[in-house]
């Protein structure tokens, strides 16, 4: 088998050696063609920011990518964004646009396979997708306004999560031009990673495969062997091999760039292991490099998105801009938490740092574990298995365990237990703990995994640390004398008075045990190691917002009323004609003082009613949420009128009663249950406990017996549903929800599409502001669409979506690639982009019609099945607010 530096010699070659290289220039212009489509997109208050659409072809195979800039021509560094496995480059697009108004040119892409690019996954082959992340480089080096180091090599850095962070770090290690890297949540070597130790991750394999659209949509060989290994239950060397030549690891010596690598703690897929190897690596090439391990990570948990990319923000102004007094942070920083949140329930963080990175075997300490010599099963078909982290439902269980709450279990009889006695003083392990073990099996392989417990003093509980477990593949050389195991690193305080519980199982759940009954005998051959990185300088952990928040407000909103109480005036009479009318709004303007010369909402008007759903849509800057407030009363419009059931809307006029809004969550005391949460909101309202007509808002959140637990067990699906329902109190005529779906996982998302469905089939109307296109086109019956500010379409959902100069083409034969240029070139003829299964054919039309394409695809004996309109939300969405143009 070719190494990944033979295979990729042939390519490589093309990329940039040294700076000034002129071959990348070249490249760019021959291999990535297609049109663009420019949007402007901004917030309030930020510099606009410019988006441009282009499908770009790389050998053969279109990559569908997004270039945000804050236009001018003035020279700024570039930065790269790549998604996670089964998303697009819609995920990233937040980001993107942060960065852009930062003053950076920023490009984000679909992988192939994912979103709208074409191609097979190939798992960030250095041939396939790592190439592609250069002819994007290629790309942006002849951008006017991008920052040059030489001829064809642009400043560039190159961020992104789990598949998007593997892909920067294979960039930097094939393609010199890449300047610093961020990558998060990622691997340093994915057999590793999914086979760890010699033992299969069949779980997360299994889910990795399932979300890549299934293994058709893999690359042939990858396909192969994932099948191969997941019918025999053990990976092989040539499945190993595969995986290891498209691992950064395959590039160790050649990353050479200062790397911002963030781990996830809560993580049983990329454990915190994978993130000290590529820091050890990348430090010993001389690089800098800063270790930041999150609360979240794949099993679920608080990803810390803000605060993450905030610090991915200054290490790229620091090595990308060379502003050398941006703050990068220190060279390593855990997050812990430390109690509750009152107004939500959320763990309150704090981070312990050092200026230097620890490793996970700092600070070794002892402890002495009881338990003798012990035998034990490995059950027929290694059924029923112990259970640990569970991808899909262990970030549930993950952070549970956060709160000291334990969900593992381990069988009788098919595992061994070694304790130690109650500990004298708190023990914090920051890293991977180790234990000397003597291992005999009955026959063949000893397959074992491995966890420590956190027991409490009564022994009742027992809490695995984010869930986390190793497994170990003992082979018979290695059976019958002392043998070194590594169990999983955590950030972990274990309290006074606490025991520590080794566990030896045969089992568990996400992996793949031998399936022929055998029995292991295990004994100890040294204490328990635990790492306690003595380095470390803990934080205070963050106040409350309420505890500053509350009072300042109150004195803000004293200085209001003061202000405004001059200027009121008489509330305009009720309009009798539109008494049943939940929402007219007329010639809406409203402009803040430090953009006077830009307005925020300009001559907005639109109706709504009874029984809609009405998605309202815009990108940022659009003035959606400074609609909104004026909508709830928050502000004043400067012109213009909004009137509810009839009545203006003024701060606090009493129709504002019949409006319930769900604006960036609401804040519960976790303690209490989800009842009588909403219980005291409502007694806090002020209004008879006979109108609150709970039962009738819980049945449509659906939140059945879980309303009886503490707020603080809620995953975070949970606590939107709450907080609709709590919206949903009174039953109001008028329901608002602003991006309902915020970090919702997509069965999540679906039942909130159920909630607001529900909602609106009672006569009553609901308006939601979202970015999810494709959720607002299944949940939604109308659309208003707005843009800087202004109205550009309001309507039926099926009526927006069914106009337009998109058609789809079918062919009872493939469409070859030559043929797909010929229909592009053809004159009225936009774009044309080929489906996935290469019989149909997206095609834009610009001034021809659809008997003019006919005509055409049948002189060139294209045999035709169907020609018909085709657009979805997301295209009519963007041919509105781009002026037309697709």
């Amino acid at each position: 088998m070719e190494t990944p530096i033979a295979r990729t010699s042939r390519w490589r070659r093309l990329l940039p050696r040294s700076r000034g290289r002129w071959a990348a220039g070249i490249a760019a212009l021959v291999v990535l063609a297609g049109a663009g489509t420019w949007t402007a997109v901004a917030d309030d208050s930020a510099p606009a920011v410019h988006r441009q659409d282009r499908m770009m072809r790389v050998d053969g195979v279109s990559v569908d990518t997004s270039y945000f800039t804050t236009g001018g021509t003035q020279r700024r560094p570039a930065v790269l964004i790549g998604h996670g496995f089964g998303g697009s480059k819609a995920e990233t697009r937040a980001q993107a646009e942060k960065l852009a108004a930062d003053g950076y040119a920023v490009m984000t892409w679909s992988a192939r396979g994912f979103g709208r690019s074409g191609g097979k996954i190939s798992l960030n082959a250095p041939d396939r997708e790592v190439k592609d992340v250069s002819r994007l480089i290629d790309w942006l080096a002849g951008r006017p306004e991008v920052q040059l180091d030489g001829k064809g090599d642009p400043r560039v850095g190159i961020t992104g999560a789990s598949y998007g962070g593997a892909v920067s770090l294979l960039a930097a290690g094939y393609d010199q031009r890449v300047d610093a890297i961020a990558p998060e949540i990622t691997y340093w070597n994915l057999a590793d990673a999914l086979f760890p130790d010699g033992v299969f991750k069949k779980l997360w394999a299994g889910i990795f495969v399932t979300t890549g659209g299934g293994c058709g949509n893999f690359e042939k060989q990858l396909c192969s062997m994932y099948e191969r290994v997941a019918v025999s239950g053990k990976p092989d060397a040539a499945a190993r091999a595969l995986l290891t030549e498209r691992s950064p690891s395959a590039v160790a010596g050649r990353i050479k760039v200062p790397a911002l690598i963030v781990q996830g703690q809560t993580d049983s897929l990329f454990p915190l292991g994978q993130a000290d190897a590529m820091a050890k690596a990348i430090e010993a090439n001389g690089a800098p490099v800063a270790v930041d391990w999150i609360a979240g990570g794949h099993d679920g948990g608080d990803r810390e998105t803000g605060r993450v990319q905030k610090r991915v923000g200054a290490w790229f102004d620091r090595y990308l801009k060379d502003d050398k007094g941006a703050d990068t942070g220190p060279a390593f920083r855990v997050t812990r938490t430390g109690g509750i949140d009152s107004t939500d329930g959320a763990a309150l963080t704090r981070g312990a740092s050092s200026d230097t990175y620890p490793g996970l075997n700092s600070g070794p300490q002892s402890i002495e574990l009881r338990g003798g010599t012990q035998k034990f099963s490995n059950p027929a078909g290694a059924s029923p298995p112990a259970i640990s982290a569970v991808p899909g439902v262990g970030g549930g269980l993950a952070q549970l365990s956060t709160l000291g709450v334990g969900l593992s279990v381990d069988f009788p009889g098919q595992h061994a237990t070694f304790e130690s006695a109650p500990l004298t003083a708190s023990r914090r392990i920051t890293g991977s703990p180790t234990v000397r073990v003597n291992v005999k099996a009955g026959q063949g392989d000893a397959v074992l995994f491995g966890k420590v417990y956190d027991v409490s003093p009564d022994g009742k509980q027992q809490v695995l640390p984010s869930q986390l477990v190793v497994p170990y593949r003992i082979t018979p050389e290695q059976q019958g004398r002392p043998l070194d195991l590594t169990l999983p690193a955590v950030d972990h305080e274990i309290d006074s008075g606490h025991r520590l519980r080794l566990v030896l199982a045969a089992t568990d759940l996400g992996y793949a045990s031998p399936a022929a009954p055998t029995t292991y005998t295990v004994s100890l051959d040294s204490p328990l190691t635990l790492p306690t990185a003595p380095g470390l300088t803990t934080g205070s952990a963050t106040l409350p917002w309420w505890t500053w928040g509350l009072p300042a407000a109150a004195v803000v909103i004293a200085a209001a009323l003061l202000l405004t109480a001059r200027r009121r005036t008489a509330t305009p009479a009720p309009d009798p004609a539109l008494a049943d009318v939940p929402l007219q709004i007329t010639g809406l303007s409203k402009k803040y003082a430090k953009s006077a010369d830009r307005y925020a909402v300009k001559e907005l008007s639109f109706r709504v009613e009874k029984g809609q759903v009405l998605g309202l849509l815009g990108p940022n800057g659009a003035g959606k949420t400074t609609t909104l407030r004026m909508l709830m009363g928050l502000i004043t419009p400067d012109d213009g009128e909004i009137r509810v059931f009839g009545r203006a809307i003024r701060p606090g006029a009493p129709v504002l009663s019949r409006v319930g809004s769900f604006v960036e969550g609401a804040g519960f005391l976790p303690h209490l249950s989800g009842r009588a949460n909403l219980e005291l909101y409502w007694q806090a309202t002020g209004r008879p406990a006979e109108d609150s007509q709970m039962e009738e808002a819980l049945e449509i959140a659906g939140l059945g017996d879980a309303l009886a637990r503490a707020v603080r067990t809620y995953s975070q699906g949970m606590r939107q549903r709450l907080a609709i329902a709590q919206a949903m109190l009174g039953m109001p005529d008028l329901l608002i929800l602003d991006e309902p779906t915020n970090g919702l996982d997509p069965p999540q998302i679906r039942e909130m599409r159920d909630v607001m469905i529900r909602y609106a089939a009672g006569g009553r109307t609901v308006i939601v502001s979202s970015h999810l296109l494709s959720e607002v086109e299944q949940s939604c019956t109308h659309l208003v669409v707005m843009d800087r500010g202004r109205l550009v379409q309001a309507g039926p959902v099926a009526e927006i979506t069914g106009s337009g100069d998109m058609v789809l083409v079918t062919s009872a034969e493939e469409i070859t690639e030559p043929l797909v240029e010929k229909i592009a070139a053809l004159a009225g003829i936009g774009s044309a982009v080929r489906t996935d299964d290469a019989h149909g054919l997206l095609v834009r039309l610009d001034g021809a019609t659809s008997p003019q394409l006919v005509t055409e695809l049948v002189r060139l004996d294209v045999p035709l099945t169907g020609v018909g309109p085709h657009r979805r939300l997301e295209d009519a969405f963007l041919t509105l607010i781009s002026g037309g143009s697709a």
